[in-house]
């Protein structure tokens, strides 16, 4: 069966970030975590692959091998669309916990409220109100 996850690769911050996702949303889980082996190139005690589901989305992780010069960008991003202003400000205030907000909570004309904010891991998120 062909199929499509987003992959978010880390450098020894995948566990971090999926068990933080995972503890946003309701109804989330943890699905697969394969650690790497021992004797492999990945550093002990990292995630050589891990699958969670958030809102009925699965997502996979990784912490790289080998440094690299690059990271996340929020020219991709994750968009997800909340039932109340609520839950709005909560996942903007975790998810913003550390990370760089990018369009402030307000109304810019196509939803109620919106905002867009990388997470403390870099990742980009948008949430919005319909």
């Amino acid at each position: 069966m062909t199929n499509i996850l987003p992959f978010l690769m880390f450098e020894g911050r995948a566990e971090e970030a999926m068990r933080f996702y995972a503890g946003l949303f309701p109804d989330a889980s943890i699905d697969e975590v394969n650690p790497w082996p021992p004797g492999s190139p990945g550093k002990p005690g990292t995630i050589m692959t891990a699958r969670f589901t958030l809102a009925g989305q699965s997502f996979m992780v990784t912490d790289s091998s080998v440094n690299h010069a690059f990271t996340f960008t929020p020219s991709v991003s994750f968009f997800v669309n909340v039932d109340d202003l609520a839950q709005l400000e909560h996942l903007a205030a975790e998810l913003g916990q550390g990370g760089q907000v990018l369009m402030g909570i307000g109304s810019y004309g196509f939803s109620q409220r919106f905002t867009w904010l990388n997470d403390r891991f870099g990742v980009s998120w948008q949430i919005n109100l319909p």
